[in-house]
């Protein structure tokens, strides 16, 4: 089977890879700027492409095609850009088949990338043998993806399962960047926590005041070390992923549900959390839902859109 050059469109990070029977021949990885844009990032995407085959020693007869994840609404049938939040806004209307067969001589499909994350968890990942999974990717906002009996839910308007992180959860909450009130994402997602963070009544006397940085990186290493501001906002953060995934149970009847992206670094803490929670307050009278961590630490996307591009014809629901 020919190889796939798979390119991930992380709002923080862009990964790229090259991809054979699912498996990462090499990887790469460079800083996303997606609030400035995609089309200033194409050069470096080139060349971080470009420099994985030169590795490889692959020529462009040995490539059958590529594969993008992105992060909003994917019309994959046209395999066009439809709506996106903040972030690489100036790919909606972006002509990326002419783009990869320009400069690469491929074919491409694309589409979003916690989608894509779960098809890899599925087929190489946590998801290995069960058909009815559910995936929360958190990140620099908060992903959902929802696959029933063995296909991938896409829906009339290619926005099906994909919102998880657009879930309401507090109707008198803040103002979300997708123009909602109460998101998931409004109340724990990395680009929400350092305006969550500021507003907890112990901010000032916490070292995340401190920080020039407010991530959840930092937040879960003060969280060890017992600040009280840290412990107040990342139980609030959990609670709100709880919701989310609770949700997701109600709405798709999963038989697991994989949580995965960057965050998910402090899953010691995070995980048992979520699952108590969900345990206690979903509505599963069948029994209790597995709740797993992710395979891939935060690279599932791209052996999952490779998989998408062998096989969706007969993927999707």
């Amino acid at each position: 089977m020919k190889k796939i050059i798979s390119i991930d469109l992380g709002g923080t990070r862009i990964k790229a890879g090259i991809i054979e029977n699912g498996r990462i021949l090499a990887e790469s990885s460079l800083d996303s700027y997606s609030t400035v844009g995609f089309i200033s990032r194409l050069p470096q995407i080139e060349k971080t492409v470009d420099a994985l085959l030169g590795q490889l020693n692959i020529s462009r007869e040995e490539t059958k095609g590529m594969a993008i994840s992105f992060p909003g609404i994917v019309d994959s049938v046209q395999m066009r850009t439809v709506s996106i939040n903040a972030k690489f806004i100036d790919a909606i209307g972006f002509d990326f088949t002419g783009w990869a067969g320009e400069k690469w001589g491929c074919d491409l499909i694309i589409e979003n990338d916690a989608r894509c994350a779960l098809i890899g968890e599925w087929q190489y990942g946590a998801g290995q043998g069960f058909n009815s999974l559910v995936m929360l990717t958190l990140g620099t906002g908060v992903g959902g993806s929802a696959l029933i009996e063995g296909k991938l839910l896409r829906g009339r308007h290619f926005q099906a399962g994909c919102l998880g992180g657009h879930f309401t959860i507090d109707f008198k909450g803040g103002i979300c960047n997708c123009g909602n009130v109460g998101c998931v994402e409004t109340i724990a997602s990395t680009w929400s926590l350092p305006g969550v963070a500021v507003q907890h009544p112990s901010f000032a006397k916490s070292k995340l005041a401190q920080a020039e940085e407010i991530d959840y990186k930092l937040l879960f290493s003060l969280y060890r070390e017992n600040d009280p501001a840290a412990i107040g906002i990342a139980t609030q953060s959990m609670d709100a992923w709880s919701a989310a995934v609770i949700n997701l149970v109600h709405a798709y009847d999963p038989e697991m549900v994989i949580i995965g992206g960057g965050i998910m670094k402090s899953s010691d803490i995070i995980l048992p959390y979520i699952t108590d929670k969900v345990h206690k307050h979903a509505w599963t009278p069948w029994g209790k839902v597995k709740i797993a961590k992710a395979f891939y630490s935060d690279s599932a996307a791209l052996p999952g859109s490779a998989y998408i591009y062998h096989n969706g014809a007969n993927l999707y629901l």
